[in-house]
Order: C-alpha cells, then sequence, then structure tokens
C-alpha cells in the first residue's frame, strides 16, 4: 500500500475534548541535592505547548487543514496562556472557563534530554456536563468535514453520545481517541484509535496480530462502528473492520525518541486525510507515518506536509 498525502487546505476538524497546557523546564545537572537523593537541575531555558486536544488541533494546522477545538479549561492564567498558544498556531478556540476548576497543566522538568519529573495539576470541571460540550459544538458541526473527539478521561467528555449523535445526524463522521474500559460509550462513533493496551483492558489479551484484528473487529461490530485502528508501538499498527481483510501496518519510526502525543498526530492525520476524501487504509497508512515522524521528536509535536511525503514515500508502508 502506497500511502499519497491528498492536498488538505480547505478540510475542516473539529476537536473536542481535553484540553491541556504542557510545560517544559529545561536545564543542566551536575550534582545530588543535600537535602534529599535528587538531581538539581539549573532551569535555564522553559517552553509552553498545547496539549491533548490541542495537540489534535495543532497537528492538523500543521498539515494544512483548517482546526477549531473545543471545551472547558480553567478560569486562570493557564487557561490564557493555553488559548494565546492556540491561536498564535492557527488553531481557532470556543473554549469554556470554568470557575472553580484548573486549567489541566503537566510540568515537565528534562535535563541531558531526558524527563526526570512531571507535575500534574488539575481538579476537574465540576457544572460542565455533556449538554455544555454539545452546546459548543453544535454551530460547527454543520461547517465540519470531521469530528474528532480526545477523551483523557480529564471531564470534558463525561458522556459523548450527544455529540456523536448530532455528528452523525449532520453527516459528519466521528474519530476517537478512547480511554477507559467502557467503549460502549462510544457507540455509533466512525472509528477508534486505542492503544494495544488501551484494546486489551476491553477485549482481552491477544496472542497475536491475527486475534488483534479479530477481536477489533468484533468490536467494531458491536458498537456498530466502520473500523477500529490499533497503535501497537514498535509492531507497528492493525486496521480492523467488520466484514474486511485486516491491514496490518509495520512501524514507521527511524528512531523512537519520545512518545508523548504520538496518539495525537495519528487521529489528527487520520482526520485530515479522511476529510479530504481518502479511504480509510489510505488514511490509516498516513497516519502510521505521521507517528514514525513524531516519535523522533522530544515532547509533543507536529508534522509537517514535507515531513509526511517524504515518510510514506518510503518503503514498507503496509499489508493485509
Amino acid at each position: 500500500m502506497k500511502a499519497v498525502l491528498p492536498p488538505l487546505q480547505g478540510v475542516r476538524i473539529a476537536v473536542a475534548g481535553d484540553l491541556m497546557l504542557d510545560r517544559y523546564w529545561y536545564g543542566a545537572t551536575g550534582r545530588i541535592s543535600p537535602e534529599a537523593p535528587v538531581p538539581v537541575v539549573h532551569v535555564d531555558a522553559a517552553e509552553e505547548r498545547p496539549g491533548g486536544a490541542g495537540n489534535v488541533a495543532l497537528n492538523a494546522v500543521a498539515l494544512g487543514a483548517g482546526a477549531t477545538v473545543l471545551g472547558p479549561t480553567g478560569a486562570d492564567e493557564a487557561g490564557e496562556r493555553l488559548a494565546e498558544l492556540l491561536r498564535g498556531a492557527g488553531v481557532a478556540c470556543r473554549l469554556q472557563p470554568v470557575d472553580g476548576a484548573a486549567t489541566i497543566t503537566k510540568l515537565r522538568v528534562i535535563s541531558r534530554h531526558q524527563q526526570l519529573l512531571r507535575l500534574d495539576f488539575e481538579r476537574g470541571f465540576p457544572g460542565f456536563g455533556a449538554e455544555a460540550m454539545a452546546a459548543l459544538a453544535a454551530p460547527l458541526l454543520e461547517a465540519s468535514d470531521v469530528l474528532v473527539l480526545s477523551d483523557y478521561a480529564k471531564g470534558a467528555l463525561p458522556d459523548p453520545q450527544a455529540l456523536i449523535g448530532a455528528a452523525r445526524r449532520a453527516g459528519v463522521p466521528v474519530l476517537v481517541d478512547p480511554k477507559g474500559r467502557d467503549y460502549a460509550r462510544y457507540r455509533g462513533a466512525t472509528l477508534l484509535t486505542p492503544n494495544l493496551a488501551e484494546l486489551e483492558a476491553v477485549v482481552g489479551r491477544c496472542a497475536d496480530a491475527a486475534e488483534i484484528a479479530e477481536r477489533a473487529g468484533a468490536l467494531a461490530a458491536e458498537l456498530g462502528l466502520e473500523a477500529v485502528l490499533v497503535t501497537r508501538g514498535e509492531a507497528g499498527m492493525t486496521l480492523a473492520r467488520p466484514g474486511a481483510d485486516p491491514v496490518h501496518l509495520p512501524t514507521r519510526a527511524r528512531e523512537v525518541f519520545d512518545v508523548t502525543g504520538a496518539g495525537d498526530t495519528v487521529i489528527a492525520t487520520l482526520a485530515a486525510a479522511l476529510g479530504a476524501g481518502a479511504a480509510l487504509p489510505d488514511a490509516a497508512a498516513l497516519a502510521n507515518a505521521a507517528a514514525g515522524v513524531v516519535v523522533g521528536k522530544l515532547g509533543t509535536a507536529t508534522v509537517t506536509p514535507a515531513e509526511l511525503r517524504a515518510a510514506a514515500g518510503r518503503r514498507g508502508s503496509g499489508s493485509s
């Protein structure tokens, strides 16, 4: 299978889900603290990037598509900074600040290209329910080619059924990056993109690629999905569809440096390619190639069209 990147300009993607602000502190380490057996980091640089649903939207925009992101944030400085970063990158925002909540923030301390520590700041979003998310999404669906649900189980998608139903009535395909063991909550979506551990938590341990495809295909049939795309780390990906032969995509990564945000890249690339009219197996091959690029970068990152074309043009894009 040869993955060809279609023109993505004009594709419109709505991304609903858990928004995060990723903060990075960088510095050198040269000694152990006298107060505790931990390294002392002399911080000399800092960086901020949108994560979660925001990173999905950034990946879509980096590929040339248009993206609007929607979801709750805290009514705080981190939420304002997150919106500023997203808009500065060309992402349209429909964010709902929630009083008493904290914008989900992950602070990573990095030295010599190694992550030493991560601090998470989050308190949930009291009072933000399925109706609030549906209200944010309603004006977008008629103008969107694809809806992505980026579920990190942080409170933005307490019940996705209203969103899925509204999108399907509007003729908009729904791609879901799922969390948890209750996949029935995604019934009626178009496609799920679990990693292997997430799939096995739902369907049981799979002995080999054939069993992965069989159980993923059965899950898709049970939930009324068109497909399940299972990301399998160094083993690549498997696309399972009811009534169709599975497609096994070998890994495209030349060197794995950091898997942070790779799932965001996968689903953003899928959404952009499907929105441009690509067939599902071709879109999956492109997503596999994009994942191979992004894991060679540090932290949450994006893939450019040039990088994706180069990666997609290499041999070994997939097999059935």
